[in-house]
């Protein structure tokens, strides 16, 4: 490992850039120095409380306690934090087995200390207590490194692509023309100027008209399903019955603890921001699959977009899918959101999405990663079959 860290650091920056730091663990009260830090370098820094909330607030933390670092920081000579990474800990199962992971947050350092930064990935995903480390925000600058301290690629879905819909072409024009933005829709090609006049000519059609031109164009329609889609405003008591009979019927699968507790935490600060669909399917008072959307604004172009983040069934099968799909689109443009989409499973050939989307672009990496620290896990994790990866899975929707 110590030839790793020094191939990586000399990669990182000049040997006469170097500056000395510390290694310790973070401290809640280190939150104003940490988000200091994180806001420098335009990441997204969450509210003390929020920050808090994903530990104190995290089942699985409350039962480790001492026993879990919430992470790691750098200090240079004078105690000034100059680098730091996030210890998110997630509780997962396998037949009936707890598989304890984790999950970075926000890995920085200041550019002078880069060099030692990767002291902070070491000490993540190598953590001798924990059995799986899974990544599902892996950006293009970090894939060498994470690479290199043994990761794997998720080889379950293509996590390098986006299918999506777009569900307000006048909006989604006017947002981007407006901001000469360079996020790219393959349909199109041309100069802003032709953009602009396509925009101007597309401003003056109802949106109804648009389903329907961008029908007969080739994009792909949803059809409507003879399944009844209700929406959720909370993870109520049919998320626990739900959790047990899934685990139950699909033993051999592993899948990140779904139940009531664990989902409030997960997403109570996006529920109380309106940031959050939950959609369910019933059979009669039980649940039988479930779908949970995150919606979220772009604030450089003000495009709003909502992602399929977690898919449940209990037959594990994608059949739900479409009606799902079917009333988010429904419910995307009755609210005006532009863009409709979903990442990772379900993309592959002849799969749902590729059938249903009908679009697509790439992303600037492999965007889910994971180790197994467990040598008693790894012939049973080398099995595709066994995995059942989303975006709920590690720090994506955190």
């Amino acid at each position: 490992m110590i030839d790793v860290e020094r191939e990586l650091a000399s990669r990182a920056v000049p040997r006469r850039a170097r500056c000395a730091s510390r290694l310790r663990e973070t401290r809640f009260e280190d939150y104003h120095q940490v988000a200091a830090l994180e806001s420098r370098f335009d990441l997204a820094v969450k509210p003390y409380n929020e920050w808090v909330h994903l530990w104190q607030g995290n089942p699985l933390y409350r039962e480790l306690k001492t026993d879990w670092p919430i992470g790691w920081v750098l200090e240079d000579e004078d105690g000034k934090i100059v680098g730091s990474m996030g210890n998110i800990p997630l509780l997962f199962e396998l037949n009936g087995r707890r598989i304890l992971a984790a999950s970075g947050r926000h890995w920085v350092a200041e550019t002078a200390h880069r060099s030692s930064s990767i002291l902070l990935l070491d000490r993540l995903i190598t953590q001798p207590q924990i059995d799986l480390y899974v990544n599902t925000t892996v950006s293009s600058v970090s894939v060498p490194p994470v690479t290199a301290l043994g990761c794997s690629r998720m080889q379950v879905g293509i996590w390098d692509e986006v299918a999506y819909w777009i569900t307000n072409y006048p909006g989604c024009f006017k947002s981007l023309v407006a901001r000469k933005n360079p996020f790219a829709f393959p349909l199109w090609e041309g100069s802003w100027t032709q953009l602009k006049a396509m925009g101007a000519l597309l401003s003056k059609l109802p949106s109804h008209q648009f389903s329907k031109a961008f029908s007969r164009s080739g994009g792909t329609a949803l059809r409507d399903f003879d399944v009844e889609v209700i929406a959720c405003s909370d993870f109520d008591e049919r998320f626990d019955k739900f959790w047990e009979d899934l685990k139950r019927i699909n033993p051999h699968m592993l899948l990140a603890v779904r139940s009531r507790e664990f989902l409030r935490w997960h997403f109570k600060y996006a529920m109380l921001g309106n940031r959050v669909w939950i959609a369910t399917i019933a059979d009669g008072s039980r649940l039988s699959a479930y779908a949970i959307f995150s919606k979220t604004c772009n604030a450089g172009t003000g495009i709003t977009q909502v992602k399929l983040v977690d898919y449940q069934a209990l037959d594990g099968s994608p059949a739900m899918l479409g009606p799902f799909m079917s009333w988010a689109l429904k419910r995307c443009r009755s609210e005006g959101i532009h863009i409709l989409e979903h990442t990772g499973r379900w993309l592959e050939k002849g799969e749902f999405f590729e059938n249903a989307a009908p679009y697509r672009r790439k992303l600037p990496s492999w965007q889910y990663f994971y180790r197994v620290n467990n040598p008693a896990l790894r012939a049973a994790l080398s099995d595709k079959n066994v995995w059942g990866p989303s975006l709920f899975d590690g720090d994506a929707t955190l």
